[in-house]
């Protein structure tokens, strides 16, 4: 998926930003699960699909708080690495896109009850 290995042009380089962010604003553009379900699915092949499904688990597991790394990656079957990272970008990382999200759904969650 990234070529042949060679360096990257600036103008390549600024071409994949502009399609990096081109799939943001898509993803940004759905409606709901069902469509994120029929996007996704075109967009990435099912291994992808369930890498995604796995590291999400994992914050979520790593969330609540209540497993070990090692029984986390026995619960997912991702390794004590993946979790880490996950962990990482949990806790550390500027983009705090898992903890945006996992706070955004339980709020959904109290008001839906």
């Amino acid at each position: 998926m990234r070529g042949s290995g060679r360096k990257s042009s600036p103008a390549a380089a600024s071409r994949r930003a502009a399609d990096r962010q081109a799939v943001f604003e898509a993803v940004a553009a759905l409606k709901g699960a069902e469509e994120a379900q029929r996007f996704l699915s075109d967009l990435l092949t099912p291994a992808e699909i369930d890498a995604f499904a796995e590291r999400w688990r994992i914050a979520q597991l790593l969330d609540e708080a209540v497993l070990s790394y090692r029984e986390i990656a026995a619960e997912t079957g991702a390794s004590t690495t993946t979790v880490a990272r996950v962990a990482r970008f949990l806790k550390e990382e500027p983009h705090q896109g898992y903890r945006m999200m996992i706070d955004r759904l339980r709020k959904l969650r109290v008001k839906r009850a």
